[in-house]
């Protein structure tokens, strides 16, 4: 393969890349955290939504027109993009434009694939004239550079490049899963297979698709255009249009990994319960992987004016305190006790309340004498005071969505609140 190119070059092919975010998806499988929101504007890391990790990898990488692609329950989203992410500007050709499903062909007609709602969009496309298009899922939390996925794509002529992590064998099943050869091309793809196949280097781990891919423009309008009328497709990139190229075009696959460290970098699904709770409660570790702290990939987003967080009292009985926690703008912990939590904004947990491993949304307000452990409360909930959450599980399954691993999802539906504020 062929050294990297300068950063000029690299900059040049950002500034002709046009990207494209499939935030149209339901999420199902983080249950009621989606009820009322697409899973790319559930809220996240205390003031953020997961869509804002890859806008924010966009412009710092210099991508800077870009279209979002909508779909289910997209009016918390499409609200949040218009109110953090007008910055751009329009003369100097910069954008994120929204493009809900619109039954742009058919009438009766949504999106019914990620390739095909791409596809639908592609008058839209051409306009904006692009040389490579930069097809991103709007639902995963990860900071990644851009640009040299896109320089080795010219580099190796490539009509498509996917980006891919190395994962087990068992998260395997839920990715689509390439082989490669020497010179990083893909020879063979499954769409979560039962028994993935290993890296020959390592029998523990598989090469599992990131859901990212470059094409060159006029490249990925032909295959869109074929694919829309092969009557038995599914019309989606990795159970139709990977397969159909490997043996016949250039695919090759751009690991995502941290060359400095040796070690796969940070990239996370939070496509379940257990893994939001998981995702939210790394970032109150001593030394997080993934590091909001970071002033040169800052993570972008719309966040009121708020004051800061305040902590009042300091009774035995009763102390305003927070350990190994994030609070955010507009909390108020009133003689209350955290431990291990993460509060978003506007969060409010009144005396004599004890909170540990607790991931807390936005708008929540917590009761006197609540104890909370090992829950995600959804934003808007109002919690009773002497509300017990995560200690009887059995308890809780009668009221609240309990996982496998014990993790209690609590929404405003589930207490008998209007959800209005819960989006």
């Amino acid at each position: 393969m062929a050294e990297p190119q300068s950063s000029r070059f690299v900059s040049k092919l950002t500034r002709n890349t046009l990207a494209l975010v499939l935030a149209g998806g339901r999420g199902s499988r983080l249950k009621n955290l989606t009820d009322w929101r697409a899973k790319p504007g559930v809220p996240f890391g205390g003031k953020f939504r997961i869509i804002d990790f890859p806008l924010s990898n966009c412009i710092n990488s210099g991508i800077r027109r870009v279209s979002v692609l909508t779909q289910y329950k997209s009016h918390s989203l499409i609200r949040h993009i218009q109110k953090g992410w007008g910055f751009l500007r329009g003369e100097f050709g910069e954008f994120i434009e929204l493009l809900p499903a619109q039954q742009r062909l058919d009438e009766s007609s949504w999106y019914s694939g990620t390739a095909n709602a791409v596809y639908q969009n592609l008058d839209i496309l051409r306009s904006h004239k692009p040389e490579y298009v930069l097809v991103l899922a709007g639902d995963h939390i990860y900071k990644m550079d851009y640009g040299p996925m896109i320089a080795q794509h010219v580099e190796t002529n490539a009509d498509m490049t996917v980006g891919c992590i190395e994962v087990d064998l068992e998260a395997a099943k839920g990715f689509g899963v390439m082989a490669v050869d020497d010179n990083h091309r893909v020879v063979e793809f499954q769409e979560k297979p039962d028994n993935p196949k290993p890296m020959p280097n390592n029998p523990d781990l598989a090469l599992a698709s990131m859901g990212i891919y470059v094409f060159s423009a006029e490249f990925l309008y032909e295959q869109l255009y074929s694919d829309s009328r092969a009557k038995d497709s599914s019309h989606d990139f990795g159970k139709d249009i990977i397969p159909s190229l490997i043996q016949t075009h250039k695919v090759y696959s751009y690991l995502f990994h941290d060359e400095r460290h040796n070690q796969q970098s940070y990239w996370r699904d939070v496509g379940t319960v257990d893994a939001f709770w998981s995702a939210n409660m790394d970032l109150v570790s001593v030394t997080p992987e993934l590091n909001l702290y970071d002033k040169e990939w800052p993570i972008w987003t719309y966040q009121e004016q708020l004051p800061p967080a305040k902590f009042v009292f300091d009774d035995d009985d009763r102390r305003g305190m927070a350990v190994d926690s994030m609070v955010s703008g507009g909390c108020l912990v009133s003689g209350a006790s955290l431990r291990r939590s993460l509060l978003f904004s506007n969060v409010k947990v009144n005396s004599y309340c004890e909170l540990e491993d607790a991931v807390v949304l936005p708008n929540v307000n917590i009761g006197r004498h609540c104890k909370i452990k090992r829950a995600v409360i959804d934003k808007g909930c109002q919690i009773p005071q002497n509300t017990v959450i995560g200690e009887d599980l059995e308890q809780d399954k009668q009221r609240y969505f309990v996982t496998d691993n014990g993790i209690v999802l609590v929404t405003p539906e589930m207490l008998g609140q209007d959800t209005h504020n819960a989006r």
